[in-house]
């Protein structure tokens, strides 16, 4: 089915896995047993410490976000902290943009 690997992420366990793409099977954290969430084959998890980081990873999955591949290479932007999130999402709410596109761009 796939081709190559990408990542499949336990936010509350704070793993990444990289794994074959399969769309047609859901992945298990082995931690928690929770379904985990296919963040894309450019994705880079931070340290399980950064509890910083991955609240803003959570922010960006819940709205729909992936670090999946484009045809320059990476993923293109993506905010790094809580504070350029709340900057993104702030000016999706006052531009009527969909919060995925301004948490993009």
């Amino acid at each position: 089915m796939g081709h190559g690997k990408t990542s499949y992420v336990c936010l509350s366990c704070r793993v990444s896995f990289k794994q074959p793409y399969d769309p047609t099977r859901q992945r298990i954290c082995p931690r928690c047993a929770a379904p985990m969430i296919h963040a894309g084959s450019a994705f880079a998890a931070p340290r399980r410490r950064d509890i910083a980081a991955w609240r803003t990873l959570t922010v960006l999955f819940n709205a729909g976000v992936g670090f999946h591949k484009s045809c320059c290479g990476g993923p293109g932007y993506r905010p790094r902290t809580l504070r350029e999130v709340r900057e993104r999402m702030t000016h999706a709410r006052r531009s009527g943009q969909p919060s995925a596109t301004a948490l993009t761009r």
